[in-house]
């Protein structure tokens, strides 16, 4: 089946989810929440990280569809959201969550959160210990101050008009940070990942910034009691594996999946092997199934 997934091409993936997802709305009391429901079987809720979107976990969720109920959504701060960022706390990005899992009916569900996403659902895990059952920490983030010059950026940025796609030397900067990790893949991977991510406002990563700035979940980790998959790329240069391992050591029932040749991106990069990941923790010896054919 390994050789099957990996022969989905990005076409092939936005295609089963144009056909297979349900999409919807719901106002949280903060922000007009887009969302999509995809799959079926045990609930897995996904959370991006920042300056992205929900369409990142596309080509992960087009693997893990066939045998689980993949939830994803968009962080506040997209246009025509309503979001009033400049208002917001750490604590209302986990209210969101909670809003959407009660517009859902969800019950119990395992989470995922990636990068900045990952310190909203460490924070959701300790609130809810009973119905978050599983963590999924990618690219995880729990003290990351800015340095003087990143935190005069994301200041500036808070006031800035229109997409982070039009920042100037954007891509050459994306390929410095992230580049290596897709050095042989089809373009198509890179250009989704640019392209994707280039919607996002400028506006919106300076506000996500100020909040990582702000927070610091280290005292969190040793309370977090559910299982935890800690997930890593060797060549992440956003949270090195030094990260991760500090994580996984501080939080007590973690174990660390490392991706071999992955950056901070796996969901783009590496999706194959991230969904295979994902699966291997959430449900041990369950045989994978094909998607469906579109």
């Amino acid at each position: 089946m390994v050789a099957a997934f990996s022969s989905l091409s990005l076409r092939e993936c936005v295609a089963l989810f144009e056909r297979d997802a349900r999409q919807g709305t719901v106002f949280t009391g903060r922000y007009r929440l887009p969302y999509y429901v995809w799959g079926q079987g045990p609930p897995l809720v996904f959370i991006h990280g920042a300056a992205d979107v929900s369409r990142s976990f596309l080509m992960t969720i087009a693997h893990l569809q066939p045998t689980f109920t993949c939830i994803a959504y968009d962080l506040p701060g997209h246009q025509g959201d309503g979001a009033r960022l400049s208002q917001y706390r750490h604590d209302d990005l986990v209210h969101d969550l909670f809003a959407l899992l009660d517009h859902l009916g969800v019950g119990q569900t395992a989470v995922l959160g990636s990068s900045f996403g990952g310190t909203i659902a460490l924070r959701a895990l300790k609130q809810a210990p009973t119905r978050l059952t599983h963590g999924i920490l990618q690219g995880g983030l729990v003290h990351r101050p800015l340095k003087p010059l990143e935190w005069w950026l994301a200041w500036l940025a808070r006031w800035l008009p229109g997409p982070t796609g039009r920042m100037p030397r954007r891509e050459k900067i994306l390929r410095a940070v992230h580049g290596e990790p897709f050095t042989g893949l089809d373009p198509e991977w890179w250009r989704a990942y640019v392209d994707w991510t280039g919607a996002a406002r400028i506006a919106t990563l300076g506000h996500q910034g100020r909040l990582l700035h702000q927070i610091d979940l280290r005292p969190d980790l040793p309370t977090v009691q559910q299982p935890v998959l800690v997930v890593a790329g060797d060549r992440d240069h956003v949270a090195p594996l030094s990260h991760a391992q500090l994580i996984q050591r501080s939080l007590p029932r973690a174990t660390l999946h490392v991706l071999t040749g992955c950056g901070h991106v796996p969901a783009y990069s590496h999706p194959v092997a991230f969904a295979q990941a994902i699966r291997a923790f959430l449900s041990p010896g369950v045989p994978e199934a094909a998607p469906t054919p579109w």
